[in-house]
């Protein structure tokens, strides 16, 4: 079986993806507007939309055919995370977001990351839980309102933040275990 698959191939995007929602994203004052909302906006967040959605249809499409494999395992968590860094760091450069949000969000990845190597070295797995899934979908939509700079945007990451914050806090109790030895 080859590891460049169609959901391999479709997280792979994601990593490529990530630098075109930033150029696009932080030049977008030399792209014009459409109906008063900045071109580059629009065509940032349409991007970041479309890189986002790879993420449920990998997955399904993995689990479907029954092409998981290590790599998959592997691209699939680092590009959701560098897709979702490229966009927060996009919107601090922009002045959108405080800067500190994005340090609480991204210093939760490295936190969890970090455990689930720890789980891989002694040999288990550390699944996504529902409460990451929900931060991810949270991040998902606060990063597209304030990509379109839409009102309650800032309101909506620190909804986001708090799922992040939150379900970090619950893969570290389910893993102090693992932590502790």
């Amino acid at each position: 079986m080859s590891s460049l698959n169609l959901p391999n191939l479709l997280s792979l995007s994601r990593v490529f993806l990530a630098p075109l929602v930033m150029v696009i994203l932080t030049l977008r004052t030399q792209f014009g507007s459409f109906f008063g909302v900045p071109l580059g906006d629009l065509l940032a967040g349409l991007v970041f939309i479309g890189a986002s959605l790879t993420d449920a249809a990998d997955g399904y499409i993995a689990r479907k055919r029954g092409i998981v494999t290590n790599l998959g395992k592997f691209i699939d968590p680092l590009a959701d995370k560098i897709l979702v860094t490229a966009a927060l760091v996009s919107l601090v450069e922009l002045q959108r977001l405080p800067a500190w949000i994005v340090m609480v969000i991204v210093a939760r990845e490295f936190i969890v990351t970090g455990l689930r190597m720890v789980a891989a070295a002694e040999g288990v797995v550390i699944a996504a839980s529902k409460g990451g899934k929900a931060k991810t979908v949270s991040q998902i939509v606060a990063i597209c309102m304030m990509i379109f700079n839409l009102p309650g945007g800032l309101l909506a990451m620190w909804v986001a933040m708090i799922l992040t914050v939150w379900s970090g806090m619950d893969y570290l109790v389910k893993g102090k275990d693992l932590l502790s030895k």
